[in-house]
């Protein structure tokens, strides 16, 4: 193979070898110093923000030496060659005034060959070699090599600042979407009007500032993980991850190589080193969702790592510490599993640290209309309609129903209602069969939104003066004080 093939073949598979142009083009400088006899070699760029010429990698040249090479664009050899975009041949370096030899490395006698890096149609550097002196002889054949090799170069160049404008525009696409998720899980975009959950996110503000675990109860389809979540980003760990498990959607094997990951060659199927959700969580928030549902022996590894900060890979010795807040969820009664015994108690006694219950929907009436009106207008947007809102008499159906499957029932309900409804309001007909009217009781009365909130607030309080035959309890269950509560015991000429 003729020489300069081999050179360019050789150089072109080290530039096309990674982006990282710091580490690729020390290597070119290595090529041609041992290939063309180079004593000296600099690639030399323009700094986009000083617009001067520096030495971005050397060959021969010492760290010091390197660092004196900075240039005026018309400064010098180098800086000619910048500004015409034409290369230049000094025959001797000792001969000529323009040479400036500010790295101060040149002593004796040099031939110096200086070629334009070029991006297009933009001059980006210079490529430059040192070759003893060796008299009055042509450089025509290494000027049209080393053109060819500075084009390569600016090619590279041109791939790094196309591949770093790529990474900033992910990076700020990242920061974009961590705030529009980070917006969406505020508190203040929990939708309600109880005072019952008022009293509720109440706690669980306060706790977010800490760094608590938090068990939160409550039916399925309450509205656990947007509480967890809401924690989270109000927490000193929000710009951390929040790394969600559903403990009950993973067979016990699965669900330990989810959580601490494993090793290669760990288990058949095992091909490489996999992270579990506790490293993914590190200096964040692991939301262990349905954690009732976890085996014994689950248990036991969890409760190391919330004791300990540490565990090990499946298949791995090594433990890997991790700073990890955990929230967890549960729609079971946990204190009735650990008297059982289906439930340790010193796993118990971690996670509850700071317990909040989240009521069923059953137990908030009041938050229905606020509710359907916001899921009315989710689905307007995703489905492209204009429903204006819904009837008195399908929201009386929405509100006399018992709802067994909580928000996450009435959000499906609303949706299939949008879709199906062809007018400018739900009504009945729009609704499920089983919520028709036959089935539910309703009890509230008057025809305006602020009308059928009071009956439906009379009501509870009704139901709770005779649950608890106590005023200061029933005042605790529905979240309010006694001396609201007597005041709206006496609004609603109800008997104490």
């Amino acid at each position: 193979m003729d020489k300069k093939v081999k050179i360019l073949a050789e150089i072109g598979n080290i530039l096309s070898s990674s982006l990282d142009i710091e580490k690729n083009l020390p290597s070119v400088l290595k090529v041609l110093s041992d290939s063309l006899e180079m004593e000296r070699g600099t690639i030399t760029l323009v700094d986009p923000f000083t617009n001067e010429l520096k030495i971005e990698v050397a060959q021969g040249l010492t760290r010091e030496e390197k660092e004196r090479g900075k240039y005026k664009i018309g400064e010098g050899i180098t800086g000619k060659v910048v500004e015409s975009g034409e290369p230049m041949v000094v025959k001797d370096i000792g001969e000529e005034p323009l040479f400036l030899n500010r790295t101060q490395a040149r002593k004796g006698k040099f031939a110096f060959l200086c070629v334009p890096i070029k991006i297009g149609n933009k001059v980006a550097g210079a490529l430059s070699v040192d070759h003893l002196f060796k008299g009055d002889i042509s450089y025509e054949e290494d000027v049209k090599l080393l053109t060819i090799i500075a084009a390569m170069v600016g090619q590279a160049v041109k791939i790094r600042e196309l591949a770093e404008k790529d990474k900033q525009a992910v990076v700020a696409e990242n920061i974009q979407l961590k705030q529009q998720i980070k917006g969406k899980y505020k508190f203040g975009n929990i939708v309600f009007t109880s005072p019952i959950m008022e009293n509720v996110l109440d706690g669980a503000r306060q706790v977010a500032q800490s760094q608590a675990n938090v068990l939160l109860k409550g039916e399925s389809g309450t509205g656990k993980e947007l509480v967890a979540a809401a924690i989270h980003y109000a927490s000193p760990r929000a710009e951390r991850p929040f790394i969600k498990v559903a403990c009950a959607a993973l067979p016990e094997n699965l669900l330990e190589s989810e959580l601490f990951g494993y090793e290669r060659g760990a288990f058949t199927g095992a091909i490489e080193r996999k992270a579990g959700r506790f490293e993914m969580a590190d200096g964040g928030t692991l939301f262990l969702d349905e954690i009732g549902d976890l085996s014994h022996a689950t248990q036991v590894k969890l409760l190391r790592v919330l004791q300990e900060k540490e565990f090990e890979r499946l298949g791995g010795n090594k433990s890997i510490k991790v700073d990890v807040r955990i929230i967890c969820a549960t729609h079971r009664n946990l204190e009735k599993m650990v008297k059982e015994g289906k439930f340790r108690s010193d796993l118990f006694y971690r996670i509850n640290v700071f317990p909040v219950t989240i009521p069923p929907l059953r137990d908030r009436k009041e938050d229905i209309p606020l509710l359907v009106a916001h899921f009315t207008h989710k689905y307007n947007k995703e489905n492209n309609k204009k429903i204006e809102g819904v009837s008195r008499a399908a929201l009386d159906m929405l509100i006399g129903y018992d709802w067994p499957g909580n928000v996450r029932e009435l959000e499906n309900v609303i949706e299939r209602a949008v879709i199906v409804c062809g007018k400018e309001l739900i009504g009945p007909r729009d609704l499920p069969g089983n919520l028709s009217a036959k089935d539910v009781e309703v009890k509230a009365e008057g025809t305006t939104l602020p009308k059928i909130v009071e009956s439906i607030e009379k009501q509870k309080i009704e139901e709770a003066l005779i649950k608890y035959k106590s005023q200061r309890k029933a005042a605790k269950a529905l979240g309010l004080t006694e001396r609201m509560l007597g005041y709206k015991v006496k609004k609603y000429k109800l008997s104490a």
